[in-house]
């Protein structure tokens, strides 16, 4: 059978279908409409089926807030602090990292952003005496914390002995790492006034520096040992 013939026979099956609809809508009912009702029926009576189950179900009662953990993981929270001596209380949601908290909001940007991720240690701060990765810190859980930025260690217009002496020796290039690792050798020298050179490269090998190959902030932190 040709191309045109096998036209012809599926124009010939369509008119006869259409001939078809016509008989039954001249009847009052036809299969289109008949279908399309069956199916119109079937979901009233789901709907009408569930609405009298959902009535029959007792009333719930009323359960109370989240207290504790599920509070704070839910939402927000009033956190108190000292920082740079100073206190703060401020409204910090459960997700935010100590370090955005800091930048952010209190636009202390000092401590610096960098891998985000608690490997390179730009972000360092001390919290209760101890050196901390900021960016790894919860700010809603430094509630009753006593934290230091590098902002908060010059006193009375003068440079904290470490700061002077990172600038004497030249103990950087680009700066970025720089407040990170002051903050890291000041917990250093709070723990361990007078290390050995060894001592002072275990203290910092926390803190990734690309420029200065690390001799700079060695020689500045033992010149900075012997001014504290």
């Amino acid at each position: 059978m040709g191309e045109i013939e096998k036209q012809i026979e599926e124009n010939v099956k369509l008119t006869e279908e259409k001939k078809e609809e016509k008989k039954e809508a001249k009847s009052g009912v036809s299969r289109r409409g008949f279908i399309q009702g069956a199916v119109a029926g079937v979901v009233v009576g789901a709907a009408a089926t569930y609405g009298a189950t959902q009535m029959m179900q007792p009333p719930t009662a009323p359960t109370a807030p989240p207290t504790g953990v599920e509070e704070v993981v839910a939402g927000k929270r009033t956190v108190s602090m000292t920082v740079n001596g100073e206190p703060v209380s401020m409204e910090v949601q459960s997700n935010w990292t100590l370090l955005y908290d800091l930048r952010d909001k209190m636009k202390l940007t000092g401590t610096k952003v960098t891998c985000d991720y608690g490997e390179c240690g730009a972000c360092t701060v001390i919290i209760n005496g101890k050196s901390e990765l900021a960016c790894m810190a919860l700010a809603i859980r430094q509630d009753g914390a006593d934290i230091q930025t590098i902002e908060g260690l010059a006193q009375g217009g003068n440079l904290h002995p470490i700061q002077q002496a990172f600038i004497d020796k030249h103990a950087y290039s680009c700066g970025y790492c720089i407040p990170g690792m002051i903050m890291q050798s000041k917990a250093l020298l709070d723990k361990n006034p007078k290390p050995s050179d060894d001592e002072i490269k275990d203290g910092i090998s926390g803190n990734i520096c690309r420029c200065t190959g690390y001799v700079g902030p060695v020689r500045a932190i033992k010149a900075a040992a012997g001014m504290i």
